[in-house]
């Protein structure tokens, strides 16, 4: 079985640690030799520049193709579009375009009255700029707002048809959620990459918490194997194996890429890749 293509994504550093840890897991991860590495942007834009920072930086530093999450959240197109624009003017040339999470707080989204009304507005503007590589989010499990799984499906379809390349989802814990999603997008006629987003499990008390806020629906297996894992301190152990094995399903189904969401830990996502097949990319210098 051929070794997946990857990718990695993190999320902007909000303190001086968090900035070492970032450049640590980057570190870590980089001679996995990601197709592209991507930084998040936070609810209601709260990172904006946090995360225009970020990935100014390492598109500098690490030589790596960088995606920038970008929003349409508390802003108005011209200041979005600013934005892009200069991402575009740094060599950023890959973006990932998103409706963006609402404040929290705040009852649900709301379009600023002079900016983007939703996720497929923002990328036909950015797509008519002719600059930009542009992937979307998918949910494999109904979103939190959408009235059924059929409306992610169509919603993919014309965020796709709007301009983007492919799509990223949101993460899943059993195999047969992303193919299930993979066949429905299919059967709609959808024919661009549909990239599985995993996400190795590095605290499951906080991943529970996290789950429930997005709509991911957690088996009741995998809540008692981490219950017993967590009294036995056998955790990372047990999220390694499971990760490993969610990749390994999921790559006998014909997925050839992956998409992992580090959370700026990189021990897991490299153990999992390493044990999937992709090794580091090392390179000679200085061979006489």
């Amino acid at each position: 079985m051929t070794a997946p293509r990857i990718s990695f994504e993190f999320f902007p550093p909000q303190s001086l640690e968090a900035s070492f840890r970032l450049w640590d897991t980057v570190q870590v991860l980089a001679p996995m030799g990601p197709r592209f590495i991507s930084v998040t942007y936070g609810a209601g834009g709260t990172t904006r520049d946090l995360t225009h920072e970020a990935v100014t930086t390492l598109h500098k530093t690490t030589g790596l193709p960088v995606a920038a999450h970008l929003t349409c959240v508390n802003a108005t197109k011209e200041e979005t579009l600013n934005i892009a624009n200069a991402y575009a003017e740094a060599g950023i040339n890959q973006i990932v375009a998103l409706r963006g999470d609402p404040p929290k707080g705040s009852g649900g989204f709301k379009a600023h009255p002079e900016g983007f009304a939703d996720s497929c507005e923002l990328i036909s503007a950015l797509a008519d700029t002719g600059k930009f590589t542009l992937r979307v989010g998918a949910y494999p499990e109904k979103h939190p707002e959408a009235t059924d799984h059929k409306a992610d499906v169509e919603w993919l379809k014309r965020k796709l048809d709007a301009g983007a390349s492919e799509a990223l989802t949101q993460f899943f814990f059993e195999a047969e959620t992303f193919l299930r999603f993979r066949d429905a997008c299919a059967d709609a006629g959808i024919t661009a990459p549909i990239i599985p987003g995993i996400l190795p499990i590095e605290n499951w008390k906080g991943v529970k918490k996290f789950s429930a806020a997005c709509g991911t629906s957690i088996p009741a297996w995998l809540d008692d194997a981490f219950d017993k894992a967590l009294r036995d301190g056998r955790q990372d152990l047990l999220a390694t194996a499971l990760c490993t094995e969610l990749c390994d399903d999921l790559l006998r189904e014909g997925v050839e890429d992956l998409h992992f969401y580090t959370l700026n830990r990189p021990e897991l996502t490299r153990d999992v890749c390493h044990a999937i097949g992709v090794t580091p990319q090392v390179k000679l210098q200085n061979v006489a």
